[in-house]
């Protein structure tokens, strides 16, 4: 479903699946666009929309244009100062994948979810 939703993207894309205790689709929220960096995705909004969606648990994704499907240092950066933000409110982030040139990478199965 993710890679159908970013495959004719041509601008990058942050978003995020926001999950209920089940860990079933509540929404799909496109939340940041363009060059994703720590300064370009505001902690306060993520945490705004899983706050007003009453979600449980989140799963981000994000698409890479120019086709490279591996996180990078700044991705696993965004990921885990996500994750502290929303433990704090009692929602958990079980992943974030990364989707370039018709493949998807989870840094949960790459092991670099913690800290």
């Amino acid at each position: 479903v993710l890679l159908a939703e970013f495959r004719e993207r041509n601008d990058e894309v942050f978003a995020a699946l926001l999950l209920d205790n089940k860990h079933r689709v509540i929404s799909f929220e496109e939340l940041c666009y363009g060059s994703i960096d720590e300064e370009s995705i505001s902690q306060r909004e993520v945490t705004e929309r899983a706050l007003k969606h009453n979600a449980a648990a989140l799963i981000f994704a994000h698409n890479n244009p120019f086709g490279v499907a591996e996180p990078s240092q700044a991705d696993i950066s965004i990921t885990r100062q996500l994750k502290e933000v929303l433990s704090l409110v009692d929602v958990r982030v079980l992943d974030h994948f990364v989707l370039g040139n018709g493949y998807c990478v989870s840094i949960a199965e790459k092991g670099l979810m913690a800290g």
